[in-house]
């Protein structure tokens, strides 16, 4: 059964399919992804199989050595950590843009993309004065008798920084989808007899689900591939997957060994965005309803 929607009885008109020569205007774009990502990405991989001998070697070493697993287990669980709590400080602010008058959301949006027209080292040094140990963070929570804490060069800055930095991805994706949702909704739930607490959660919040994926794609992707924020905040014993391939490949030479835990990289991005689109299409699926007028 095809999902062909039908108005009074007739097909909807299907979009003209581009000609062979509309093609053409592709090329630029095709040689460039090749040039700067197919090309680099193939050679990464072949060294990788191939230096400094044929085979697996570089495989057995990432996978079976201890640091190299706790590396990629902390990176992972950074860059969730990460995507959780943008979610979390990311979902009320969108939506408060959202319910504020046109003038208060012209300034929160301005306040979200302020970090975009900042440079990423600016803001990462930024973070070393305030998480050093005399910095203001830990001046404040002196002054409320909880610190002076150890937040600059531990694992708790690096997750401090990525989720300051990766903020503005989580808010956009959240407030494009939020905007679109029509408030009355929220309103009726309420009008039947729903508590507010409710009509938000069972109304509002399954409308916006869209945009929770989507930010937390975009946090999630770009958290596993980051490398300044994790330097400057972090120490050595707090590196980060891309901290590893820099250091074979730049300090140590290592091709084929950097190549290699830049595979498994991307290997697991690859399987996680997998098993994201199976579940959302069979979501999409179970919701789908043809009605044939």
């Amino acid at each position: 059964m095809t999902q062909t929607a039908l108005i009074g009885g007739a097909r909807e008109p299907k979009a003209p399919r581009p000609s062979g020569r509309a093609w053409l205007l592709l090329l630029p774009a095709y040689a460039l992804l090749i040039g700067v990502f197919a090309y680099p990405l193939l050679e990464s991989v072949w060294r990788s199989f191939s230096e400094p001998t044929l085979g697996l070697e570089n495989y057995t070493w990432a996978l079976t050595n201890p640091n190299n697993l706790g590396v990629i287990a902390r990176t992972f669980g950074n860059a969730l950590l990460a995507t959780v709590i943008c979610l979390a400080l990311a979902y009320p602010y969108a939506y408060l843009m959202t319910i504020v008058s046109a003038k208060a959301r012209t300034v929160l949006v301005v306040i979200a993309l302020i970090p975009f027209w900042t440079s990423l080292m600016i803001r990462t040094f930024a973070w070393i004065v305030l998480l050093q140990d005399g910095g203001v963070v830990n001046s404040l929570l002196g002054a409320i008798g909880i610190g002076p804490l150890e937040l600059l060069r531990t694992n708790t800055g690096v997750i401090i920084g990525l989720s300051h930095v990766l903020m503005p991805f989580m808010v956009l994706p959240l407030y494009a989808v939020m905007s679109g949702i029509d408030l009355r909704l929220v309103t009726a739930a309420r009008s039947l007899g729903a508590r507010p607490s409710v009509a938000f959660l069972k109304v509002f919040v399954p409308l916006s689900m869209p945009g929770v994926a989507a930010g937390s794609l975009l946090v999630f992707i770009q958290a596993l591939g980051f490398y300044v924020t994790p330097a400057l905040l972090g120490s050595p014993s707090d590196s980060m997957l891309a901290q590893s391939i820099y250091a074979q490949v730049s300090g140590l030479l290592e091709w084929g060994r950097g190549g290699a835990l830049g595979v498994i990289l991307l290997v697991i991005t690859v399987i996680l965005l997998g098993i994201i689109a199976l579940i959302a299409r069979l979501s999409s699926r179970k919701g789908i309803k043809v009605k044939v007028l």
